[in-house]
């Protein structure tokens, strides 16, 4: 499909600079959207040489001695087995560098196209995109009622990340929408992602004919030829830890990767629960996992883009619930990072975390020191980068707005030093001299408006004028920008043959079976 076919699927349009902009920014509206992060910062390693040849050595030592299940499939067992792997049962033993060898066909970056050109991304590298909350049965709504998610909320979210300007992605299963039949849902949320933005999306991964579905939507999407050789999709493949790949993961890991299309292989880590306490321990699993999900999704096709993915955290050894913004978490995913650089593979992880219930001073703590250290950390797609709430159960309205503001402030951390003539300033310092101030200098005026990251949330100005403006916190004042947000929302524009053809396709897929809520 050439660049003008691309082209016709439909151009969100993106208002102009100046002052008009500005005052966008600050209430929060979709006027100006901030590209995909390019870091201008070095990345954060935890461990040293020796650290890593031990890890990874005992990685190895997984692989080959205790092995991993790839249960319920036949064809994987096979397809590995030919690949020179142990087969015994379900376990799947690895000589050693057999993974390392298989994962050399994999792409160091790729791209995942947006039917929108502007909107696409790269996905490794020194490049980070941000993706909404994934999975949440729960919604906390603009009312404060915590309740089971339905297909008007997961919109609602799907408009919001379309909205938000330091929102790089439409991400996936943004909510679980539990008012549509389980068998059914993944058509009305991948055609929600599809017609409601025009970001870069996420498939449907919960059957291999789901996935099926996804892929046969995006062709209509973007053109059968255009998807046959381009990402236009990404999808989360969860490895059931401790060392198992399920049939229901296998499945659509190999509908995605011989489609040519992206898979994030992830680990799904409570530590103390799915791992081992330790974070040496944790991550030489994670490595193991990872390492032979990678592998196997080559053998489906070599070269289909993959994402090197950890979801790691602690566990409460009084309550047994998972916590959130500890030090441990971090530390396992600066070290999954360093080994996904020396794969030479993109690296998915991180988020706002937080085990809260409510968008509050827990929340922001923890979902704090779990954004950070992924940004520090070098991830490439990060998932669940706004809305997450209680441990992953709930996708919060406010909080995700409150995390968007967030985001932007890790566009400005992440764009380093400017040590330009114009970062260097000495015009100004030669201007202003000695015991006077910089509010009226030039350099100042000239930059003001842009020189600081300006928060759409924080409430900087006087008691008084707070008190005039309603004595609202940040959770009111992120609830007023979520129904902006929703209220304004425009859907951007689609060929109407293609709209009709989506349209007619999830009809027809829906029409073709009963209803199912298991």
């Amino acid at each position: 499909m050439s660049d003008g076919e691309t082209g016709r699927r439909s151009r969100g349009g993106r208002a102009g600079g100046g002052a008009a902009a500005r005052r966008a920014a600050r209430s929060g509206s979709n006027n100006v959207q901030l590209p995909y992060i390019q870091r201008k910062i070095k990345e954060y390693e935890i461990l040293d040489e020796e650290a890593m040849a031990l890890i990874e050595g005992n990685a190895d030592r997984v692989l080959e001695e205790i092995g991993i299940e790839f249960r319920d499939d036949a064809e994987a067992l096979a397809m590995l087995k030919d690949a020179g792997a142990d087969v015994r049962g379900e376990r799947v033993h690895f000589p050693k560098g057999l993974c390392r060898e298989l994962m050399k066909t994999a792409p160091a970056t790729f791209t995942q196209h947006a039917r929108n050109r502007e909107r696409s991304v790269e996905i490794g590298g020194k490049a980070t995109v941000f993706a909404p909350v994934y999975g949440p049965p729960f919604v906390r709504d603009l009312e404060g009622e915590r309740r089971y998610a339905t297909m008007e909320d997961f919109r609602n979210f799907v408009k919001m990340a379309y909205m938000a300007p330091a929102m790089h992605h439409s991400g996936g299963t943004v909510c679980e929408p539990v008012d549509v039949p389980v068998n059914k849902r993944h058509l009305d949320m991948v055609h929600a992602h599809m017609t409601l933005s025009d970001k870069p999306y996420m498939g449907s991964v919960t059957a291999p004919e789901r996935a099926a579905d996804t892929v046969e939507m995006s062709k209509i999407l973007f053109g059968s030829d255009f998807v046959d050789n381009n990402c236009v999709v990404t999808s989360l493949i969860n490895i059931n830890s401790p060392l198992v790949m399920d049939d229901t993961m296998l499945g659509a890991l190999k509908t995605y990767a011989r489609a040519g299309q992206a898979t994030i292989i992830s680990p799904f880590i409570v530590g103390g629960a799915m791992s081992p306490v330790t974070v040496a321990g944790t991550l030489t699993q994670v490595l193991a996992e990872a390492q032979a999900a990678i592998a196997f999704s080559q053998l489906c096709r070599p070269g289909a883009p993959v994402i090197m993915g950890t979801f790691a955290t602690s566990i409460s050894m009084q309550s047994g619930a998972p916590a959130f913004g500890t030090p441990e978490p971090a530390q396992v995913l600066f070290g999954a990072a360093q080994f996904a650089r020396k794969f030479n593979l993109p690296f998915r992880s991180g988020g706002s975390l937080t085990g809260s219930k409510l968008p509050d001073a827990q929340a922001a703590y923890e979902s704090a020191h779990t954004l950070g250290p992924a940004l520090l950390g070098g991830v490439n797609f990060m998932l669940h980068a706004a809305g997450w709430l209680e441990g992953g159960l709930v996708s919060s309205y406010e909080k995700f707005v409150m995390d968007c503001d967030q985001l932007a402030a890790q566009q400005k951390m992440a764009a380093g030093v400017d040590v330009s003539e114009h970062g260097l300033a000495y015009d100004a310092i030669e201007q202003v001299g000695p015991g006077n101030h910089y509010l009226g200098c030039d350099h100042t005026q000239a930059n003001f408006q842009t020189a600081f990251f300006r928060s759409t949330i924080a409430d900087n100005n006087s008691y008084e004028q707070w008190q005039v403006e309603g004595e609202k916190s940040a959770p009111q004042r992120a609830n007023d920008i979520a129904r902006r947000w929703i209220e304004e929302h425009e859907a951007p524009a689609m060929d109407p043959a293609v709209r009709e053809e989506l349209d007619a396709y999830v009809a027809r897929k829906k029409e073709s079976m009963p209803d199912a809520f298991t």
